[in-house]
């Protein structure tokens, strides 16, 4: 029994130090390639690569894979990169996931061994020198190509319509010639074909892109360009002769004079009287609501267009003369309750606490009220916390609550009104064409605001002080892309439900009533924010925004098969080159989120973290002061 024992053991220790082999002999497999890389092309001093040192932590420009078994990343933009690529060289990194190689000196062809690794996803190769053909053998996991700006050569290779994954493809400044394929590609949203030599018509398929996908291919016709019979005619087609020209005359005139004009001056005619009647209901319907006693009355956002907010805040703002606004020390605002009260107001949103105006009063000051619903305290606690956040408010990071209304029936609060919005509008309206995505460092810069914020937050309270309610409504931005977090100090006041809806995406695991709120419940909310602006996707359900997921177990499951590029919101990953970063980003999320308390990081050492990241010259110095970024009245 014990010889059977120790034969077994000893097959076990056998297959265990060959797969060991096997994985040393990947990465020097992947290290000899990169050394063959670095030694045939030249470069800049930047580049630190040696034998002597671990390729996975002190290379520049790589990455390697969780177990660091193998490179998955090769990130070398800019760094003065010359000469040919050799064939035995990143081709044989047959694990890679991205490479970036933009804004380098690289000339000649691309090794038809690279674009067809299997496990490629993102390639950033525009602005080289590189020439000859387009490699026709390319990675079917490939989501992003960008191979603009070069002298690629030759037609477009058919092989690239079966790249069902791929979401960007940027080939624009090139002498790329023929006609386009008729790409079907169901993930393609970001096409650039621009200034080739390309000719005939689009494909219907890729007819929606805009003009800019196009411009600059005097042969290429169809929409969004030129209709084709324009360009192209046909062969029936025969030129006039001035006879001719003389002959149809006659026809042209009586053309310009048809029907079709007829018709449209009679149908704008109505259409300026009916504008008019409109304009002068609307000025009469405006009238009867100054005579009115309106509160707050106004105009609330809607799909399908403005509705008239005529409902009353109720009898307890009535009597101004007992129930006065207070004012904040310093507040520079002039108005009293009375004229509160007669601005018009146009709903900005309704969240867990109540309801958001933004107020016009007659003076032009435009603030933002809102109306809290089912506060559970009485006057004096709730003054009490009124102070409290008052005090918090003077951090650049934290809004400040300029005042404040009291009485039985009605408690309002007064703000300022931030031009930029919230971090959710931003990241999540207007989604689709025409759209300005927000770029990668403002979305750090706003991350990295409201992270200083919570944590000046829970510097204020002692360590159970909590704000209880973080998400991307509660962030919002001034035009500048200044986060402040807001709704602060009011989960205590409000007659919140003991059971927790496991529906809010930004809970933490272990908060199942209000009682259990903490200071690390609210780093996990922070960590659902930062995947949130990561991957672009919303974790709470809102009107109009249906692609919901649990961001942090899926985030979760997509990291566990080796992280991947889909990860990443898809407005992210062309154009801005910062994939190392958005890494460790990711990383810092990740920790947040962690499912024990006690592993998840205090909030201001996230901020140090996301300084660091940004500005790694900060590395070891004192951490986080919170009395910095004081912001003024």
């Amino acid at each position: 029994m014990k010889l059977h024992f120790s034969s077994v053991a000893l097959v076990l220790l056998s297959f265990i130090l060959s797969l060991l082999d096997l994985i040393v002999a990947d990465l020097n497999s992947d290290t000899q390639a990169l050394l063959e890389f670095a030694s045939n092309v030249p470069h800049g001093t930047r580049l630190n690569w040696s034998d002597s040192s671990s390729i996975c932590t002190s290379w520049i420009g790589v990455t390697c894979n969780s177990n660091r078994t193998r490179v998955i990343g090769l990130h070398l933009p800019g760094i003065g990169l010359t000469g040919s690529i050799p064939e035995n060289s990143i081709g044989k990194l047959d694990a890679l996931r991205i490479l970036s190689l933009h804004s380098n000196g690289l000339r000649g062809n691309i090794p038809s061994n690279i674009l067809s690794i299997h496990s490629l996803q993102v390639a950033h190769l525009q602005r080289n020198n590189f020439s000859g053909l387009i490699p026709s053998s390319v990675s079917p996991k490939l989501i992003a190509l960008d191979i603009s700006f070069n002298s690629f050569s030759g037609t477009i290779p058919s092989a690239l319509q079966n790249l069902r994954r791929l979401t960007w493809f940027y080939l624009q400044n090139n002498s790329i010639s023929g006609s386009i394929p008729d790409f079907n590609l169901p993930r393609l949203k970001y096409l650039n074909l621009s200034y080739n030599n390309l000719n005939g018509s689009i494909p219907i398929s890729i007819e929606t892109f805009p003009y800019t996908s196009f411009v600059g291919n005097s042969l290429l016709c169809g929409p969004p360009l030129n209709h084709c019979s324009l360009l192209s005619p046909s062969p029936a087609y025969q030129p006039l002769s001035p006879s001719n020209t003389q002959n149809q005359e006659p026809t042209t005139h009586r053309k310009k004079f048809g029907l079709a004009p007829i018709l449209a001056l009679v149908i704008g005619g109505i259409a300026f009287i009916s504008l008019l009647v409109l304009v002068i209901i609307v000025c009469c319907f405006k009238g009867e609501n100054r005579k009115s006693s309106g509160i707050l009355k106004g105009k609330a956002s809607s799909c399908a267009g403005t509705t008239e907010v005529s409902k009353s805040f109720g009898s307890g703002v009535q009597e101004a003369e007992k129930n006065k606004l207070f004012f904040f020390e310093g507040c520079s605002y002039s108005f009293d309750l009375e004229d509160l009260l007669k601005a018009s107001a146009e709903v900005l949103g309704k969240g867990s606490y109540g309801t958001a105006y933004k107020a016009v009063l007659e003076e032009g000051t435009t603030v933002v009220v809102k109306r809290l619903k089912e506060v559970m305290v009485g006057k004096k606690e709730f003054e009490q916390q009124m102070e409290i956040v008052g005090r918090i408010g003077c951090h650049s990071n934290v809004m400040l609550l300029r005042a404040y209304f009291y009485s039985k029936d009605e408690k309002l609060l007064v703000y300022n009104y931030m031009l930029g919005g919230s971090l959710f509008f931003l990241l999540h309206g207007n989604r689709g064409a025409g759209r300005t995505p927000l770029d990668w460092d403002s979305r750090v810069k706003i991350s990295l605001g409201a992270a200083k914020g919570i944590a000046f937050i829970h510097s204020q309270g002692g360590p159970k002080f909590t704000h209880g309610n973080i998400k991307s409504t509660n962030v919002l931005i001034n035009q500048e892309h200044e986060a402040c977090i807001s709704d602060v100090g009011l989960a205590p006041v409000m007659n919140t439900s003991p059971t927790i809806s496991r529906a809010n995406g930004y809970r933490a695991p272990e908060v199942t009533d209000s009682n259990k709120i903490t200071q690390k419940s609210d780093v996990y909310s922070f960590g659902v924010l930062l995947l949130e602006m990561l991957t672009g996707k919303a974790p709470l359900m809102y009107p109009g925004y249906e692609d919901v997921v649990d961001l942090p177990r899926w985030v979760r499951s997509v990291v566990r098969e080796e992280w991947t590029a889909e990860v990443f919101d898809e407005e992210l990953l062309i154009g801005q080159h910062v994939e190392e970063e958005m890494v460790q980003m990711l990383q810092i999320a990740l920790a947040c989120v962690a499912k024990v308390p006690d592993m998840r990081p205090k909030m201001d050492e996230a901020v140090r973290i996301i300084e660091e990241m940004k500005h790694p010259e900060l590395k070891n110095r004192p951490s986080f002061e919170s009395e910095s970024n004081v912001q003024t009245p």
